[in-house]
């Protein structure tokens, strides 16, 4: 293992992170499990980052990209693509968009991309909103409208970004009000931030903000912006790279808590769908996605292979249920980390809806992160057995816990077991 960190460090760039300080090699999994190189087995809450989203090797998946592989890999959209269709007229129908058209990515960052293309030039504007501890990818365009510093490398950006409040709820200078008050307060923030500035193309929003450690506003603050972005033609983007397919549990998309009015004009999506495989992709309205009147291809987005794994999972997510099972299960996980925080000083905060839970920690009496801590604890999990995440935007101290939506009661209170451990052992 040591061999392969040191190659890795003498060919890959030093800015790629690596999780522990002797970083693990994976080399399978099944269910909700993965093995290292060395043998050692481990409960995986953290699934690719939210990626392997039903479970490792899942053989209705594995099945489809085998037989698919079997026929053709790939031949790019400069040809018809039946697969492709097929699963566009799915996502086109549970979009909840009407006349939504499709477009497919390799990647969360490309499909961000390509909703600041459309909405730029749909609203011939490149200034856009975004909300203040986001992260919407690593592409120059992506880097430039994130509002975490610790993932945006640089302030140079073809576009003019604007930050919004409300995205984290228990920090900032409205964290000490009332749901509804909060939302007003941020309305009128955004209302006079509108004042200021020349029509922006859009806002662009994870319902609930991934590496920014699984914060999110009150149900409802989205729906209140769209008010006001309705007023001004702003477009709204919601960024469901890392909400969407039922991962809250409570719905499908991490937009309905706040749908009272309607779906957004886009939706990015991208991890889950694919279950490891390279998808990503823009849904919009037709007026929107057609707004482009340059010829456009892509090489690698939707082809066959990667289509084969998206419509497998997809049935596979829908026939099983597994928006009910994050409800259910990570209903039960959350209240179980919840009374283990509640005899722990150093954790602020137990968060999140389905199987998307962040736990945020501080040191003891204070609101000052404890980046250290949350490092020794993904540690001492690993070492029993269980892979976590981090993140959050002061320092990295929330940790991320987003296990694939397949997992069992059992599962779920081994891990917060062994977690409840980890915490015991790095007070």
């Amino acid at each position: 293992m040591s061999d392969l960190h040191a190659r890795h460090r003498k060919v890959l760039p030093d800015w790629l992170a690596l999780y522990y300080e002797h970083p693990l090699e994976i080399t399978h999994g099944e269910g909700r499990h993965v093995w290292d190189a060395e043998g050692n087995k481990y409960l995986d809450f953290f699934g690719g980052i939210l990626t392997t989203m039903t479970a490792h090797a899942l053989p209705e998946v594995t099945k489809a990209v085998s037989e698919q592989a079997g026929r053709i890999i790939h031949s790019s959209t400069l040809y018809l693509n039946r697969p492709m269709v097929d699963l566009a007229e799915r996502i086109a129908h549970i979009s909840g968009i009407p006349d939504a058209r499709v477009f497919f990515t390799t990647s969360g960052t490309e499909a961000n991309d390509t909703a600041l293309l459309l909405a730029t030039t749909h609203r011939r504007s490149n200034t856009v909103l975004a909300m203040r501890n986001s992260y919407h990818g690593r592409s120059f365009s992506a880097v430039g409208i994130t509002g975490n510093r610790g993932w945006s490398p640089t302030s140079l950006s073809p576009l003019q970004t604007l930050y919004v409040h409300g995205g984290v709820r228990g920090r900032g200078p409205f964290a000490g009000l009332g749901d509804a008050e909060f939302i007003e307060a941020c309305v009128e923030d955004l209302k006079d931030l509108l004042g200021h500035t020349r029509a922006p193309a859009a806002l662009i929003a994870e319902p609930i903000q991934g590496v920014g450690g699984f914060t999110s506003p009150p149900d409802g603050l989205y729906a209140a912006f769209r008010e006001v972005l309705d007023a001004h033609g702003i477009l709204w983007i919601a960024d469901e790279v890392q909400t969407g397919w039922g991962r809250t549990g409570e719905h499908f998309w991490g937009w309905q808590a706040h749908g009272r009015s309607g779906p957004p004009d886009i939706v990015t999506f991208a991890k889950g769908i694919g279950n490891g495989m390279s998808i990503g992709g823009v849904i919009a309205r037709s007026e929107i996605m057609n707004c482009l009147d340059a010829n456009s291809i892509s090489t690698f987005g939707g082809t066959q292979v990667t289509m084969a794994a998206g419509l497998a999972n997809l049935s596979y997510l829908l026939e099983h249920d597994l928006q009910g099972n994050a409800r259910r299960v990570g209903g039960l996980l959350i209240e179980r980390l919840r009374a283990v925080a509640a005899q722990d000083p150093g954790v602020r905060e137990v968060r999140g809806r389905g199987l998307m839970i962040g736990v945020e920690l501080t040191k003891p009496g204070t609101d000052l992160a404890d980046p250290d801590r949350a490092a020794a604890v993904l540690e001492a999990a690993r070492a029993d057995g269980l892979l976590i995440g981090k993140g959050g935007g002061h320092d990295t101290s929330a940790l991320r816990v987003a296990p694939p939506l397949s997992l069992t009661v059992a599962e779920a209170e081994e891990g917060a077991a062994i977690l409840e451990g980890a915490l015991r052992s790095t007070q």
